[in-house]
């Protein structure tokens, strides 16, 4: 199955959202590497090892319901940022496991972040054989 390339996706957090937001993927993310990267006057970019993923400061309210996945390498790390997210202080969405309605190897799970939006992470891989 080939793999969709995403280069970089922008959030937008009103102004009492934008730091608590921040922190909250810092930790959540955290599983995949994701730390900040750059940081501008007004919007962040956070990722592994470029800044792929931004959130940037809005004056007025900021529409929320996005939802968005990210690619995990193995079923552990789906595990892991389900379990930071929460502990981050955001709301189970949907806890980890298979989603065989998509694929018999689609591995995800869901969280609500702190201001609505749909975060995934998620897996294509099997479980590997254990020897």
């Amino acid at each position: 199955m080939a793999s969709s390339k995403i280069d970089h996706l922008t959030i937008f957090a009103s102004k009492e959202n934008f730091e608590p937001l921040i922190e909250w993927y810092k930790k959540a993310l955290s599983p995949l590497g994701y730390k900040e990267i750059m940081r501008f006057p007004g919007i962040v970019g956070l990722g592994a090892e470029v800044p792929d993923f931004w959130i940037a400061q809005k004056d007025t309210h900021a529409p929320a319901g996005f939802h968005y996945a990210f690619t995990a390498p193995d079923r552990a790390a789906v595990d892991a940022f389900h379990k930071a997210a929460i502990d981050a202080g955001g709301t189970c969405n949907g806890k980890p496991g298979l989603r065989t309605e998509y694929h018999e190897n689609y591995y995800g799970a869901f969280v609500l972040d702190l201001v609505g939006n749909n975060v995934e992470l998620v897996t294509h891989h099997p479980e590997p054989t254990k020897v």
